[in-house]
This record gives structure tokens, C-alpha cells and sequence, in this order.
């Protein structure tokens, strides 16, 4: 009986990972899908997708969350780099290869934000402002940069979809290498960045439910 119910959970388990995959490359390809597509690109009946989600609403939260928790993975993964510039560029990489950013990039504004999603955007930004910081002081990054810049960076690099996923992929770190390049130090031989940062505000309006 003990197998039996860890058969179930199991299947439960691969079949969420099937649901949230189908789900990203649905809302990311076309946010106003309905859920139904989701059914379908992860292979199961609507009936298991609406016991496990309620709601497309429900849906697109559990995605974001999930998102973030990649995020922080990622970052927290980065932080472990000994050398400040290797886990800057650990980081920004493992963000760009993760495309958590598209989410921002479709579905911000598409759901109501819970204090679990604010919690661990908290966490994010803290890891994330960890390791620009650290790079800073260290002489290896830009000082003219704010924390609120790589949010644009890692949207700008999301918006890269020509070709298949393999050319998208090769594409987004060959972007992200003329941005590294940018964001060394020696870089502010050519001027300070113009203009001004956004600021967490600018950043956090877009996740308003749109009305």
C-alpha cells in the first residue's frame, strides 16, 4: 500500500512539473491562452490540471513563485563563487539560461501577487544586491551600475526569440557576453551610464493587477 501511495504521489509530482512547463511555454508564447492549452502541451486531462489548479489565475501565481524560487537557486548557488567577478557572471548567467524573465516580461499585472511572491521578491533582490555589491567593491564591476539596471538587462536579453530553443539559447549569452563587457570596470572609460536607474517602485508597479 506504501508503494502504491508513493506511485501516486509521484505521478502527481512528474505530472505538476509537466503542468508548469506546458504552462510557461503557453503564457510566455501567448498570455492570453486559455488554460486548456495547458492541458494539452502537458499531456494530461483538464480535470487533473483543474484539481491541481483551480483557476488560470492560480496557475500563472504558482508559476511566478516558481520562477522566483528558481531565482534565488540560482543566486544563491552564484554566492558560493569565491571570486566577486566569477559569481557576478555565475549569476547573470544562470538568470538568462533559466529565462525566469520572461515571466515578468508576459504575464506582470496578470494576477494578484500574494505575501509569498512579495517574500520571496525580498529575497531575491537581497541575494541579487548581494553579489552586485561585492563585485563593486572588489573593483570588477562598474560603480555607475544600480541593482535596479539588471532587471532591464535580464528583460532585454528575455526578449530574444529567434529561431529554435537552441539558437535562442546560443543567442541570449552571446547578448549577455556584450553586456559583461559593459559592465566591467575598465567600461566607464567610455562615460558614465546617462540617464538615471528605474527605481524599485518603477520595478514593482508592473505586478499591479492591471484593471
Amino acid at each position: 500500500m506504501a508503494e502504491a501511495l508513493s506511485g501516486r504521489r509521484a505521478q502527481a509530482a512528474r505530472n505538476d512539473d509537466a503542468i508548469l512547463a506546458a504552462a510557461k511555454a503557453v503564457f510566455i508564447a501567448e498570455p492570453d491562452a486559455p488554460i486548456g492549452e495547458v492541458a494539452r502541451a502537458a499531456g494530461v486531462g483538464i480535470s487533473a490540471l483543474y484539481r491541481r489548479y483551480a483557476s488560470k489565475e492560480i496557475l500563472l501565481a504558482t508559476l511566478c513563485l516558481d520562477g522566483l524560487r528558481r531565482f534565488i537557486a540560482i543566486t544563491e548557488a552564484a554566492a558560493e563563487v569565491s571570486d566577486p567577478w566569477e559569481s557576478f557572471v555565475e549569476f547573470l548567467r544562470g538568470i538568462v539560461d533559466a529565462d525566469v524573465h520572461s515571466l515578468t516580461v508576459h504575464l506582470a499585472g496578470r494576477f494578484t501577487p500574494t505575501p509569498e511572491h512579495r517574500e520571496l521578491a525580498v529575497r531575491a533582490g537581497v541575494l541579487g544586491d548581494e553579489i552586485l555589491h561585492r563585485a563593486q567593491r572588489s573593483g570588477a564591476v562598474r560603480g555607475d551600475l544600480e541593482s535596479t539596471d539588471l532587471p532591464m538587462i535580464f528583460e532585454q536579453l528575455a526578449a530574444i526569440r529567434l529561431g529554435d530553443d537552441d539558437q535562442i539559447r546560443d543567442l541570449r549569452r552571446r547578448y549577455l557576453d556584450v553586456h559583461l563587457a559593459g559592465l566591467r570596470s575598465e567600461a566607464i572609460a567610455y562615460g558614465t551610464l546617462p540617464g538615471a536607474a528605474p527605481t524599485p517602485a518603477d520595478l514593482g508597479a508592473r505586478w499591479n493587477r492591471a484593471t
